[in-house]
């Protein structure tokens, strides 16, 4: 596989497709639908993204570890508090501002983007809408300016069935609480150092007994595990939690009692146009980082990317994240505009994931034997594509919900 030629073809394409990233800022956006302040986020995080992520996505992957300094740069230049108000250190830009630097990051990579997704969708916004004026004070900041944040729902026996969770809160006589349980598959866990985690404090309501705590890392009893090796963004840490008689400050109970339920479904309908953003990007990133080879390699005397064949196929890419990225940008937008975008959220995250596995495994085919290979980065946006099918509900639950809201549509 590893002729001379391919090597040769490897060393001078893979200079050009990397680079040729740098060059597609904005250039396959449909500008007019966004707002001078949104296209300035685009820009300055794909910028970013190529001066400070770029150069060390290899050894990240590899290593399974984000890089400290490249967090923090995050946070020096607003990307982890993009909603949160001024008057707490945030940018209060818009949430399609959010989206858009999910999708630059994930452009480059996608590990680095759910990270900043989960902060800003999850985390960020949790606080923002259902936290009193003194968790604000107490937490915004810290989220806006140097702390990554977790959110933790799944477990073993709850996945889908997110509400079957087995976390029990009790109420001690001094109105503090002890949490007991454990929690799995918890993004950004391995750094962050605030985790807003559900356990149900009576079980004998059901689902309705859930409520949202605040915890930190440190506390007495709550260990973080070993980061799970995956297949892809392996970069973002997951990891389990356990939580042994860890004791929480009463005024750490975040928004209502018995609520917590209600928090997780709006958020994650937040989160789920948020991961279709990450999708979105790297489709595109893997797109980008293919196109130019098409048009550098000969076969029968012919660029491979004049024969007619590849010219459809190349096409259906494009028109599927075109399709992904204006489902995505709608939904965000309802989302702006106050309206209900439970389906749009889902129809987004349905979609624009199976446009990135589609796309980057396509983009593996363009590469040929280069393309199978580590030294290009279309195998990485291939293993990092095929969870967008898997997290903040599966493609089988967002197909359940799209189809329950549409059957109501008709319904009498």
């Amino acid at each position: 596989m590893r002729t001379a030629t391919m090597r040769a073809a490897r060393n001078a394409g893979a200079a050009r497709a990397m680079g040729a990233r740098s060059f597609s800022v904005g250039a396959n956006t449909p500008l007019q639908v966004l707002t001078d302040e949104e296209q300035m986020f685009k820009e300055t995080v794909a910028r970013f993204s190529q001066e400070m992520i770029l150069p060390k996505v290899k050894e990240m992957d590899e290593s399974m570890t984000m890089d400290k300094d490249m967090i923090q740069a995050m946070f020096d230049n607003g990307l982890m508090g993009v909603e949160i108000p001024a008057k707490y250190g945030g940018s209060e830009a818009s949430f399609l501002s959010a989206i858009l630097v999910i999708e630059e990051l994930a452009k480059v990579d996608p590990a680095v983007s759910v990270c900043c997704d989960v902060q800003n969708t999850l985390v960020n916004n949790l606080f923002s809408i259902y936290g009193n004026e003194d968790v604000k004070e107490r937490y915004l900041p810290r989220l806006a300016g140097e702390c990554l944040g977790s959110f933790g729902l799944s477990e073993a026996g709850s996945g889908s069935d997110a509400f079957a969770l087995a976390t029990r809160a009790e109420q001690k006589d001094n109105g503090d609480y002890v949490i007991n349980g454990s929690k799995m598959w918890i993004t950004n866990a391995g750094e962050a150092e605030i985790f807003l985690v559900q356990a149900n404090l009576d079980p004998s309501k059901g689902y309705k007994g859930i409520t949202c705590f605040i915890m930190e890392r440190g506390m007495e009893g709550f260990e973080v595990g070993k980061k799970e090796n995956k297949l892809g963004i392996r970069a973002s840490s997951t990891c389990p939690l356990t939580f042994t008689d860890v004791v929480v400050p009463k005024e750490n109970v975040l928004g209502e009692i018995g609520k917590g339920y209600k928090y997780a479904i709006e958020i994650l309908n937040e989160g789920r146009i948020g991961i279709a953003a990450q999708c979105l990007g790297m489709a595109q990133g893997a797109f980008d980082a293919t196109l130019p080879y098409l048009h550098e390699r000969k076969q029968f005397g012919s660029f491979i990317g004049d024969f007619q064949a590849m010219q459809h196929q190349v096409a259906q890419c494009a028109v599927e994240i075109e399709a992904a990225r204006l489902l995505t940008y709608n939904a965000a937008r309802k989302k702006m505009n106050g309206e209900n975008f439970t389906k749009e959220a889902a129809m987004a995250k349905y979609y624009a994931s199976g446009v990135a596995e589609r796309t980057a495994s396509k983009c593996i085919e363009f590469m040929g034997g280069l393309g199978f290979t580590k030294d290009m980065p279309q195998e990485k946006f291939w293993r990092d594509s095929k969870i967008g099918a898997i997290y903040e509900g599966t493609s089988n639950i967002q197909l359940q919900t799209i189809a329950k809201l549409v059957q109501s549509e008709y319904k009498n």
